[in-house]
């Protein structure tokens, strides 16, 4: 089985695997685009009601993270943080966590699309954004560019 065939699962952060996902990290010319994984699960704490976030596993091994940002109350969903991590990128492990994240967001009450944001600069997620069905809305939110996938 080639690492191309695992399979990939999302999976909740324990004390058993939080040091590797904090390990996790972009390259560096990515740093600008994305929080690290130890403010991002900081700031879930923090938001406990809308935050739902996840380990992104490649067979037994933690490759990324992603978290949502899940309003019920306004059934608004947010892809708030996504990483894959600089050594297991460009393996499609990126393309099929997103698939199971929008699988789950599907799941939540009058879901019928998902928004996220990236920062409109060369070497920025937007390409991959786009290869994912995400398209610009015309909304810019703190200098980021607000992009919508119909689920």
């Amino acid at each position: 089985m080639s690492e191309f065939d695992l399979e990939v699962t999302l999976r909740e952060i324990t004390k058993e695997n939080l040091r590797a996902v904090l390990r996790l990290k972009v390259a560096p010319h990515q740093e600008q685009f994305v929080a690290s994984n130890a403010v991002s699960i900081a700031e879930a704490h923090f938001s406990p009601e809308v935050a739902w976030f996840r380990a992104i596993y490649a067979g037994d091994v933690p490759v990324g993270f992603l978290m949502l940002e899940d309003d019920v109350a306004q059934q608004a969903y947010f892809l708030w943080r996504f990483m894959i991590g600089e050594l297991y990128q460009g393996r499609g492990y990126g393309r099929k966590a997103l698939e199971l994240f929008f699988a789950h967001v599907k799941t939540r009450p009058g879901a019928n699309a998902v928004e996220t944001s990236c920062v409109p600069t060369e070497g920025g997620p937007r390409p991959f954004y786009e290869k994912m069905g995400f398209v610009y809305t015309g909304k810019d939110e703190d200098g980021e560019l607000v992009m919508r996938r119909e689920l």
